[in-house]
């Protein structure tokens, strides 16, 4: 595996390390050739983001492995610059070494800028195989580049994991116990659209007295901080802001983990995504959801049944006010998360998933019971 992981701070990071994990509960034995500040089992970090020989570093470590398969988490910031160009040569001196390639492109939206198209172009015809989490990405990929195999791009959901709510959530985070907690949650970044909340909560406090907002997050490096200073004032002129709480700083897992288990309705009101780990976490949790109509939103909240979808303010307002309000419905939205991770996306099933996009590559042992397995 070549990506991001964890302790940096990133959602490629986290869900590569669920995904590992995953895989060696599979009997795959794996290296994570990884960017400088990574660390782990296995984990061996040779290159920084923006290195001009990021290519030949994370090459000549991996090849020492001798992989059976070289499976790449892509982002465009995680391959130096250029939207990311250093992937194209990575990827052609595994191909030119024999050694397959699966790529898993994590961000693919409608009307990509240029140089995106570019690189997503070159993954495509060079990678043995391709990854996307919906089913739409796929078709994005399909009309942009006609020369690419379609049944070579497979489709994979987002995993989550399996596991129950921190218990005395509120408690540990000093918030209160009497109150409706309304969640937003993630990197401060303008496409979350938090402020579009922010705004709104006069209208929903009119509705339901008896609720509090929650606004944890950071923004990443020096990233976007026009944004944050923009949703901060934001938050401190809102006429209600003695009913908003802010948490900040890194949200190490078992802080995020706490959060989420402390909300009662998670909001995700996002102008532009292609997938999102946040909601993969909100289902893990059972949190009931509010979102926008966005990229893969509304398709997954349709098919798990754990949310509801906004398509404007109002809508916003009614349907945080609707879970608020009507105990019955959270309880149905949080136990149809539960299920949609249990029987679609819960971790273990994801992992056997990218095994069969492996199989053509990978010899499997024909005497199964009598094939001792070590590392």
């Amino acid at each position: 595996m070549i990506s991001t992981y964890p302790p940096i701070e990133c959602g490629i990071a986290t869900y590569t390390q669920y995904l590992t994990e995953a895989l060696r509960m599979e009997r795959n034995d794996i290296y994570l050739v990884a960017h400088v500040g990574s660390s782990g089992r296995q984990v061996f970090p040779c290159f920084d983001y923006e290195d001009g020989d990021l290519a030949q570093k994370a090459y000549s470590t991996m090849v020492r492995f001798t992989p059976d398969v070289v499976h790449i988490q892509h982002e465009f910031g995680l391959f130096g610059k250029f939207a990311g160009v250093s992937v194209v040569p990575l990827i052609l001196r595994f191909r030119l070494t024999g050694i397959p390639v699966v790529a898993t492109l994590h961000t693919v939206y409608r009307d990509p800028p240029e140089a995106h198209q570019m690189i997503l172009g070159s993954i495509l015809l060079h990678a043995n195989r391709i990854i996307v989490h919906e089913d739409f990405q796929k078709e994005i990929l399909i009309q942009a580049a006609p020369f690419a195999d379609p049944s070579h791009i497979h489709v994979v959901p987002h995993g989550a994991r399996e596991l129950d709510p921190v218990p005395d959530a509120r408690a540990q985070l000093n918030l209160p116990a009497d109150r409706k907690i309304i969640l937003m949650i993630g990197y401060f970044r303008p496409s979350k659209n938090f402020e579009l909340i922010v705004d709104l909560l006069p209208r929903i406090l009119q509705a339901y007295p008896g609720a509090v907002l929650v606004v944890a997050g950071k923004t990443r490096g020096n990233e976007h901080l026009q944004y944050r200073r923009h949703l901060l004032g934001k938050i401190r002129q809102s006429p209600v802001n003695d009913h908003i709480y802010l948490i900040r700083g890194q949200l190490k897992q078992q802080t995020f983990d706490t959060i989420l288990s402390a909300a009662d309705v998670m909001v995700l009101p996002y102008t532009i995504n292609s997938q999102s780990g946040i909601l993969a976490h909100a289902f893990a949790f059972g949190r009931p959801i509010v979102a926008s109509s966005s990229g893969a939103m509304k398709g997954i909240l349709e098919r798990s049944g754990a949310g509801l979808v906004s398509e404007n303010k109002d809508q916003f307002v009614d349907n945080i006010v609707k879970i608020l309000s009507d105990e019955a419905l959270a309880a149905r939205l949080s136990a149809n998360a539960r299920r949609y991770v249990r029987d679609c996306i819960g971790w273990s099933r994801i992992a056997r998933a990218h095994m069969r996009v492996y199989q053509g590559f990978i010899d499997n042992a024909f005497l199964e019971s009598r094939t001792i397995w070590v590392e």
